[in-house]
């Protein structure tokens, strides 16, 4: 009930600023004939409606999924090309009723008109600008479906561990994160991936949460593709925030919401990966040892704290190096550094990089990171560090524009 009232509370908001845009263009373009007004009139109106209707078959129908994500995507793109035409409108707005309001010595009538020696009115100025505007967002959005949600990049890291084992220097690992299946729409992407991971030969692989959006069942379609993601050493995995299925059937236990959580538990155990639920396990490389790490989500504010960092520690002081496995960074500073200054590099994901930013070799930015000071690569402080994977997956908008999906390849060496 409260998703079909915020559907619909959307879907409303959404009309009103159709109708707001809709005679904003026509007062502009009034030199339009009215043929061409009624086939403006009626493609603006049929998309409009089509979007809306289509945005609750997408959700309450079984719908395929690429019709599903084709809707969504659809209503996404134009809503927030018109959020951004929106501000625009409302200057051009206020500032005719300010004339209206200081009485100015033009006559209000003429205030939309051109004044002598201008090419253009002033709202017909701020109106084109709105629709430059709206250009933008569409065009940058519509570009990181198209080419930047499956547009993998492997980067590589040189981790220093001071007390790793000789045994161990030079191994590699590899990290993936956030995979989030129940987006993917594109199976061929996937599936290519998965095969430049391989391609590195990693000797043990990471895998660090958010395996579903919601549920266990969105996995079963790719399965088998991640179930080929292999190392000599092994592949070991934890679960993030959406794999417990909180956000479909609530914080609150149910026998369906159990068996899903069990379905997940099995899905990693069938596709040969090691879920670590507040335990450990020991890597033996020529007769040495590292500790590996695994706790279920750890989060801050409305994120679940399920992991037992307690537990997962138990019988390890004897372990030169630990590496923990936890899904979301804030896990980082808000326990292990103050807590647990024996783990020497936690990995994580769950930021995503909100798919939207610029990553360079020497700079980045992104709005994540005015809600996480650790949200992508690699961090120190003191002894210990952390790893932000920003995930190979996509989540809501189903695209990537400048932090692009990522596969990570760690060389592990001694100091």
């Amino acid at each position: 009930m409260g998703r079909s009232l915020f559907l619909s509370i959307l879907c409303l908001v959404v009309l009103a600023l159709d109708f707001y845009c809709y005679y904003a263009i026509l007062n502009v373009f009034k030199k339009w004939s009215a043929k061409t007004r009624r086939i403006f009139a009626y493609i603006w109106w049929a998309l409009s409606l089509v979007l809306i209707v289509g945005v609750f078959c997408a959700i309450y129908l079984n719908l395929f999924l690429t019709i599903r994500a084709i809707i969504l995507v659809a209503f996404f793109l134009l809503s927030t090309a018109k959020v951004f035409m929106l501000p625009f409108l409302l200057i051009d707005d206020l500032r005719r009723l300010a004339i209206k309001l200081f009485k100015h010595k033009r006559e209000p009538a003429k205030a939309t008109e051109p004044i002598a020696g201008e090419p253009i009115s002033r709202s017909a100025f701020l109106v084109k600008a709105g629709l430059v505007a709206a250009a933008v967002p569409l065009s940058s959005l519509s570009w990181g479906i198209i080419s930047g949600a499956y547009d993998y990049q492997i980067r590589r890291v040189r981790l220093v561990l001071p007390n790793l084992p000789k045994a161990f220097d030079g191994i590699t690992m590899a990290q993936i994160s956030d995979i989030h299946s129940g987006s993917f729409y594109n199976k061929t992407a996937v599936k290519g991936g998965v095969e430049m991971l391989m391609a590195e030969k990693p000797d043990f692989v990471f895998f660090t949460g958010d395996l579903v959006n919601n549920l266990t069942s969105e996995v079963k379609d790719y399965q088998d593709i991640f179930a080929k993601v292999k190392a000599p050493l092994g592949v070991y995995s934890t679960l993030g925030n959406h794999d417990y299925g909180d956000y479909y059937f609530g914080r609150g236990t149910s026998p369906a919401k159990v068996k899903n959580l069990q379905d997940m538990i099995a899905t990693h155990k069938i596709m040969g990966y090691d879920l670590l639920m507040n335990e450990h396990r020991r890597l033996k490389v020529g007769g040495e040892e590292i500790g590996i790490l695994g706790i279920e989500n750890w989060g801050m504010g409305r994120f679940p704290k399920y992991g037992k960092m307690e537990l997962a520690t138990q019988n390890t002081d004897d372990l030169p190096v630990k590496l923990l496995l936890s899904h979301d960074p804030s896990h980082w500073r808000g326990e292990v550094l103050e807590k647990y200054p024996q783990i020497d590099a936690m990995f994580s994901g769950h930021t995503h990089g909100m798919q939207f930013g610029v990553r360079l070799k020497e700079f980045q930015w992104s709005p994540v990171q005015y809600i996480y000071k650790e949200w992508a690569g690699l961090y120190r402080e003191k002894q210990q560090q952390l790893y932000v994977n920003v995930g190979y997956g996509f989540l809501g908008y189903p695209g990537r524009v400048g932090i692009l999906p990522e596969i990570t390849i760690f060389t592990l060496q001694r100091a």
